[in-house]
């Protein structure tokens, strides 16, 4: 491999030759050989949205000239299409301040807008980075790329889950079937009433996760190393938003309170709260769906799900509820980040918090988990159940809690005489019912209509 010689304020760096990155850059690379975990990709693309609306509030205020402005521009769109991803080498186990990715950004940035400009004009730290720190620039970039991955894939995979859902409820209005509590037969409820408690999940879920897009939605640029916003001219913080918004199409505005937003995590650790409840939701619905579905022959068998592949290299003939699976084994992971943000968030000392690389991390990784599996659960899954009416309604005329709509007529004791009578004898409620004498044949199939209890 071919070598260059880079140098920042330590010294000189060897730096590979078809690399854009710099000194800092590579001192990094070499310093955290640690894990596999790379700095995500849609961080990258916040900080070249961040660089690019930085660069353009700097010309505005007339702190950078239009050449390196537009070489800086072009840069950026490079950076934000993906053109340069193999120049972003970084693990997420890094200074807690995501510094160096910073500078990773502003080096590639500086060294392929001087290759547009045909000349060196562009600095890293003073014309790329201008106006910024890595403090204020990195919360920035966080905040960018939740919201960016919240609105292009969570909110989008929930309304399509919603949708099937509410079709679901159309398809299956007027089955009775026989209601669950604690795993236990309970009272009937209609099949389009239990979907209607999955479809309600998703629609509080998606409520919650656009009230934690709020917080998000307020920029930390402008404070630039401890929140006094040294360095940085007056209006930037503004300005600097509004390009942010004309970029994303987002509506971004500068945070109030800058020594807030650089030392707290506080909207981050909500806007994942949000994505946790939704984590619980799915958990509830999957295993709703593998519970009915269970079988074929000896479980619940009330529904029927798609069958995938095949589900075991030694039972022929086996299919299990994958989707649901994939599905839970997500939400658990969703627990575990937010548990791992809860803690991070909880670390900040005085003016700045130094867990933000692992914070991201997590987030982003659950916005894509949740995104994915949404997305995957209603294609390969959720579409294509369906009800078994037959099974349902074998089970609703063997269950034993029926007999509730007797108690306002015979009382509470006397219906719980009834059912035990019926379970341990084997019988059905109108036989216990009559043999016990408390209503006759007439007065029995007058209150007893299972298909009037929902």
């Amino acid at each position: 491999m071919e070598y260059r010689i880079e140098k920042d304020s330590m010294g000189e760096m060897k730096v590979p030759s078809d690399r854009y990155w710099g000194a800092q850059t590579q001192r990094s690379l070499e310093n955290f050989v640690i894990g596999w975990e790379k700095m995500p990709r849609e961080i990258i693309r916040a900080f070249g949205i961040l660089k690019k609306g930085a660069a353009l509030a700097n010309l505005k205020l007339g702190k950078l000239d239009e050449r390196r402005c537009k070489a800086i521009q072009q840069a950026c769109d490079e950076v934000i299409n993906g053109c340069l991803d193999d120049h972003f080498p970084l693990v997420v186990w890094q200074t807690g301040s995501g510094t160096q990715s910073n500078m990773n950004v502003n080096e590639v940035i500086a060294a392929r807008g001087n290759e547009i400009l045909g000349e060196k004009l562009l600095h890293p730290n003073d014309h790329v980075n201008m106006s910024q720190s890595s403090n204020d620039t990195f919360p920035t970039a966080m905040h960018i790329a939740a919201v960016l991955a919240t609105e292009g894939g969570i909110l989008p995979a929930i309304d399509r889950l919603t949708a099937t859902l509410r079709r679901l409820e159309e398809v299956n209005r007027g089955i009775v079937k026989t209601g669950r509590t604690h795993l236990q037969d309970a009272t009937p409820i209609a099949f389009a009433q239990e979907i209607s408690g999955w479809r309600a999940m998703m629609e509080k879920c998606r409520d919650m996760v656009l009230l934690g897009q709020q917080g998000l939605r307020e920029l930390a640029l402008g404070g630039t190393a401890v929140g006094t916003g040294l360095n940085a001219p007056e209006g930037f913080d503004k300005a600097v938003a509004e390009e942010i918004s004309a970029l994303t199409g987002q509506h971004f505005v500068t945070a109030e309170n800058k020594f807030h937003s650089l030392t707290s995590k506080d909207e981050l650790v909500f806007a994942h709260g949000a994505l946790k409840a939704l984590a619980g939701d799915l958990m509830k619905i999957a295993n709703d769906v593998r519970w009915l579905a269970s079988g074929p022959r000896c479980g619940l068998g009330e529904i029927r799900i798609p069958e995938n592949e095949p589900g075991s290299s030694i039972m022929p003939g086996k299919v299990n509820p994958t989707q649901c699976e994939a599905v839970t084994m997500v939400a658990v992971q969703v627990m575990g980040n937010d548990a791992c943000i809860g803690f991070a968030a909880s670390q900040g000392n005085f003016e700045l918090n130094v867990f933000m690389p692992v914070m991201i991390y997590n987030f982003l990784q659950s916005a894509k988990l949740l995104g994915d599996c949404m997305v995957s659960f209603d294609k390969n899954c959720l579409s294509g159940l369906k009800a078994d009416r037959a099974k349902m309604k074998e089970n609703l005329d063997r269950s034993l809690m029926t007999v509730t709509a007797l108690s306002p007529h015979i009382g509470y004791d006397n219906a719980a005489r009834v059912a035990k009578t019926a379970f341990a004898e084997n019988i059905s409620l109108k036989e216990a019912c009559l043999k016990l004498g408390y209503l006759d044949e007439e007065e029995f199939g007058r209150l007893y209509k299972p298909e009037e209890m929902i």
